[in-house]
């Protein structure tokens, strides 16, 4: 079997930084996947992404040697399993708050007798090779956010729950969770404190620690941190940061605003 190789750089104790796919297309996956990250996530949950948009995304990122991840919408077996058959290393399960809800996403990523995952991979078998069932339950990784107020109450419960090889942070739910703005790069000191204890839940049970970013400056911090899955950038974000400040760089002309124009609202 191909090996995982941010399982690989986990083990060893190395960190993995990934990008984020939201947008449904497998050229600007392909695009993203040359640019020399570690993992790539497609985004199943918020991104404008279904399954059907999902299997050329992984097949696209194939032609490179990043790992494959999917964000799934909801902590719910079938579609784990579906994304793992198509071919992610390793799925994202969004609003983990305590131990049995880890159990339920790690039941869907294993075969028995480790979990509950029905055996019928399809396409993975190409990407993977043909002895995939044989290891992949060392091989794909599951990875439960933390991001609700119980969640942060029983994050040592989620952090020990046997088979959850990372907690991955998502910094707006977080913030809402505490009662503050969702703002992604988050300096509010009570927010700092609930990352720090994530953090350190993570270190007693040798659980990797990740979260999500918009910057090279707040994944830099989380890096030095001591944070293992560290996501730098999306598709999006990063398309229409570029334009913005391309646009912001000419003179001698007025850029039109943002939805302005003749067909504006019209779609």
């Amino acid at each position: 079997m191909r090996i995982n190789r941010v399982k690989k750089l986990w083990r060893e104790g190395k960190p993995a930084v990934g990008g984020w796919l939201s947008i449904p297309h497998c050229v600007q996956a392909e695009v993203m996947a040359h640019t020399g990250l570690d993992w790539l996530c497609i985004d199943m949950q918020h991104g404008c992404i279904d399954y059907s948009d999902t299997v050329p995304m992984l097949t696209a990122i194939s032609t490179t040697h990043v790992t494959p991840f999917v964000r799934v919408p909801w902590n719910e077996p079938a579609i784990i399993m579906k994304v793992l058959d198509a071919g992610a290393y390793g799925v994202i399960v969004p609003m983990v708050s305590n131990r049995a809800e880890a159990e339920r996403a790690v039941a869907a990523c294993r075969y028995p007798p480790a979990g509950m995952r029905s055996n019928g991979p399809n396409r993975v078998l190409l990407y993977a090779g043909a002895d995939y069932q044989k290891h992949a339950n060392d091989e794909v990784a599951c990875v439960v956010m933390v991001e609700t107020l119980e969640g942060i109450e029983k994050v040592d419960e989620i952090a020990s729950t046997p088979g959850v090889d990372a907690i991955y942070i998502g910094p707006t739910d977080l913030a809402l969770a505490l009662g503050l703005p969702p703002v992604m790069d988050n300096d509010d000191p009570k927010h700092v404190a609930t990352v720090n204890r994530i953090l350190e839940a993570c270190k007693r049970h040798k659980t990797v620690p990740g979260i999500h970013t918009t910057s090279s400056k707040f994944t830099q911090r989380y890096l030095d941190q001591g944070f293992q899955m560290v996501m730098l950038g999306a598709d999006r974000v990063a398309m229409s940061n570029y334009m913005k400040a391309e646009v912001a760089r000419l003179t001698g002309w007025t850029p039109m605003a943002p939805g302005s124009g003749a067909n504006s609202g019209g779609y």
